[in-house]
């Protein structure tokens, strides 16, 4: 039995992922990947660069990472208003102002993709990481996305389970399709986020997937996903916005988790 955690969209909240290392003490996973954004909105892009580097954990971009590693004002983030765009301009100004040579040069080398295989009972099982989509770094795959549509993306990429983020939201949607006049299952998961969490609960998220020996595409429930919730301090996060040039809103965000 292998437990590998993942998470994701730590955004610069570094009293958020000392907490997650710390609940990674009881988990005790044995291996660890991280899907991306771990810049923006926050006070501590070095620090969580380097908290993550120091372990040797696996990292995909994420489209935060993508900017700011390529020194860009563009965050390919997609703001619904003005105001929140403005709000966002600040914050990929000052990721860019406090980040440093070497870390930059760390987000802009770190790949799309992760894929793993596994070769269990005599059948393959492909395992995907991506931010957004295998099609583009911010694609936002919610949860509420058509079945067939999360069907085909996963198909073309040849994807039996398939971890995302971006989204902030936290999911594990299961698909059944037919393979060669058998019942088979896709899962699409949305680990949420670490350091900036959008479902309404504060509580920094990750997850846990459980192969076991036996896992295997044609029954559903082999494949074990656990949602890890932990508390960690959101006000010390939310006053560094507060004592930061960026908008106090982003504190607020992180007090309701929205």
């Amino acid at each position: 039995m292998t437990r590998i955690a993942l998470f994701s969209d730590v955004h610069a909240n570094l009293p958020a992922l000392e907490a997650m290392f710390q609940n990674m003490e009881i988990t005790k996973p044995d291996a660890i990947y991280c899907l991306g954004d771990l810049v923006g909105y926050n006070i501590w892009p070095n620090e969580v660069i380097n908290e993550i580097r120091k372990r040797g954990i696996p990292t995909i971009a994420g489209n935060y990472d993508f900017g700011v590693g390529r020194n860009s004002d563009d965050c390919g983030c997609a703001y619904k208003t003005e105001e929140d765009k403005a709000m966002g301009a600040q914050s990929i100004a000052l990721s860019n102002q406090l980040i440093n040579d070497q870390e930059r040069a760390y987000l802009r080398t770190l790949p799309a993709h992760l894929q793993l295989e596994y070769q269990l009972n005599d059948d393959q099982l492909f395992l995907l990481m991506v931010h957004g989509s295998p099609r583009k770094i911010n694609e936002y795959l919610f949860e509420d996305r058509e079945e067939k549509s999360m069907l085909r993306i996963m198909e073309t990429v040849k994807a039996d389970i398939m971890f995302c983020g971006h989204t902030h939201q936290p999911y594990h949607r299961i698909f059944e399709y037919d393979l060669d006049g058998k019942k088979a299952f896709r899962h699409a998961i949305n680990i949420g986020s670490v350091g900036k969490p959008k479902d309404g609960d504060t509580r920094g998220c990750y997850v846990l997937l459980t192969i076991k020996e036996n896992s295997n595409k044609f029954e559903r429930e082999s494949i074990q996903i656990e949602f890890i919730r932990f508390e960690y301090d959101i006000e010390k996060a939310a006053k560094a916005v507060e004592d930061s040039p960026l908008p106090n809103a982003y504190a607020e965000m992180l007090r309701k988790a929205y």
